[in-house]
């Protein structure tokens, strides 16, 4: 039997830990399958994914700047923005992992940095009074009174706001040496309720995404422990 794959398309996709993480999930899952990352320019986004669908993939992961974009290429798609594509029977099936992030972390209001496919992604799932803050439209970020700060942007070394103890945290950056963010650091020195770094936030849609293209259950510890998390 052939070695399934799976592709990361994105641009650029080098220092991203998903190859890491998603073989060692298929390794401990016992699955002779791959996942390689794919550096892939805008024009070539529709040639790619036709090119995967008549491959041996059995889907990928798709990630900036081509979230909003490859909706456009799915059969199907779960909202305006999504990271996973599940291909069944020459049929691109686009699904919002990227929620699971958010999952269970509740707000009355939140401050929302970033306006792109992340961003998109991330707003279904979040509850309250949602303000959103780009360099294209309101800025700079105003925090005051939200009990939510998500960053979905790539912005690592630049503190875009100061978090306080009573907000949560959530951070979609990281390094790939696992050194934490600004805003992951900050947040960590003012002892903030709820903490979500890059690195949980990886696996989290990955755990998900993983589901998705096997039909088996995520191997979350050995996933964790290939990013250098706690199990």
């Amino acid at each position: 039997m052939s070695v399934r794959r799976v592709a990361l398309l994105g641009q650029p996709v080098a220092e991203s830990l998903s190859p890491r993480m998603q073989n060692a999930a298929f390794a401990a899952r016992g699955l002779d399958w791959e996942y390689v990352a794919r550096e892939v320019a805008p024009p070539a986004l529709a040639e790619v994914v036709a090119e995967l669908v008549s491959g041996d993939f059995a889907g990928a992961n798709v990630t900036i700047p081509h979230k909003r974009a490859v909706v456009e290429l799915c059969d199907e798609a779960e909202g305006e923005s999504v990271n996973t594509l599940v291909f069944e029977d020459g049929r691109v099936l686009g699904y919002n992992t990227d929620k699971e992030i958010v999952a269970g972390i509740e707000a009355q209001r939140v401050c929302l940095i970033g306006a792109g496919g992340a961003a998109k992604a991330l707003l279904p799932a979040l509850s309250g009074d949602v303000r959103v803050f780009s360099r294209s439209g309101q800025w700079p970020p105003d925090a005051t009174g939200a009990d939510l700060i998500v960053n979905a942007t790539p912005v690592r070394d630049e503190l875009l706001v100061e978090p306080r103890p009573e907000q949560a945290v959530v951070d979609l950056a990281y390094f790939s040496d696992g050194r934490p963010t600004a805003l992951v650091s900050a947040a960590r020195t003012a002892g903030c309720r709820v903490v979500v770094d890059g690195l949980e936030a990886l696996v989290r849609q990955g755990a998900a995404s993983f589901e998705l293209w096997t039909g088996v259950e995520p191997p979350v510890g050995a996933m964790r422990a290939a990013l250098g998390l706690e199990a």
